[in-house]
């Protein structure tokens, strides 16, 4: 295998998200920023977040070849002769990404990084992925973990904001990744996977994402209602939850496929914006 192939076996992009909610956890509660730190935290929530994507690809080799957005991942092309050597790649991945957020910070950040891999790994992709459409409600709690891990970075003991925002967090998946499950659905069920959308159809998929993201605003205020975070990330949350509703109840009166891409990015769009309330919140 290529250099190339084994940066596609770590899902970078999913790394750089899992990163990006680490850092939003520890910019949260930090009274002063480092950059030191926030890059070395970065770096183990990337190599933890790797760990489970290698492991992904090793496992859902066989469904990969069924699907055409996955067909052409490198196991499933089948350029490893041996493709069981890639899990000491994931192992080695783990190890180094809980080691040295236990060397740069404290047990609760590694605890935080393993617990999220190993939700990804093996609670999603082993337990769940082909056997309920609750799959990702469950196993989104992986990237939830990121968040606590930010927090603990900074100090185990504040730990009620980044757990009110891993709730935001983990709530945000399910409407997020229906929507691209929706875009999915012929693979899916060529794979035999049965998501959502496969089970139940897009106008039922379309009616949960609206009921899970009216759950999720109402979770992103939640730091407000608690005293946490102020004024300006209040204003940030509910307008941003506003919009993203809005766009929900596009999507269940015209379940297409235009609606549930524009659902798709949009959900990316209201993370970024909720990480940016809460930068402005915490600089205020």
């Amino acid at each position: 295998m290529t250099i190339r192939s084994y940066v596609e076996l770590m899902k970078l992009r999913i790394g750089l998200m899992v990163a990006l909610m680490a850092v939003m956890g520890y910019v949260a509660v930090a009274d002063r920023v480092d950059p030191l730190r926030l890059a070395v935290l970065s770096l183990a929530m990337l190599l933890g977040s790797a760990s489970s994507s290698v492991f992904n690809h090793f496992y859902d080799r066989d469904i990969d070849r069924l699907m055409t957005r996955t067909c052409r991942r490198p196991l499933a092309r089948g350029q490893s002769g041996r493709p069981g050597h890639v899990l000491w790649l994931a192992g080695f991945l783990l190890v180094a990404g809980c080691g040295l957020a236990l060397m740069a910070f404290n047990a609760v950040v590694a605890l935080h990084l393993f617990l999220g891999a190993f939700f990804y790994a093996i609670v999603y992709t082993v337990w769940l992925k082909r056997r309920t459409w609750l799959n990702i409600v469950i196993g989104g709690a992986a990237g939830s973990f990121a968040v606590l891990a930010g927090g603990a970075a900074v100090d185990p003991g504040r730990w009620l904001l980044p757990f009110l925002l891993s709730i935001t967090l983990f709530l945000w998946t399910p409407s997020h990744f229906w929507s691209l499950a929706i875009l999915l659905k012929d693979d899916y069920v060529l794979a035999n996977v049965p998501m959502l959308p496969v089970v139940h159809g897009d106008k039922a998929t379309a009616k949960a994402i609206l009921i899970n993201s009216v759950l999720l605003v109402a979770s992103s205020l939640l730091p407000v209602a608690f005293g946490v975070l102020g004024w300006a990330y209040g204003v940030g949350a509910a307008g941003f939850g506003c919009w993203f509703l809005w766009n929900n109840g596009h999507l269940l009166r015209t379940p297409t496929h235009a609606w549930a891409r524009k659902n798709f990015f949009g959900s990316m769009i209201y993370l970024v914006g909720l990480f940016a309330a809460v930068l402005i919140d915490v600089n205020l």
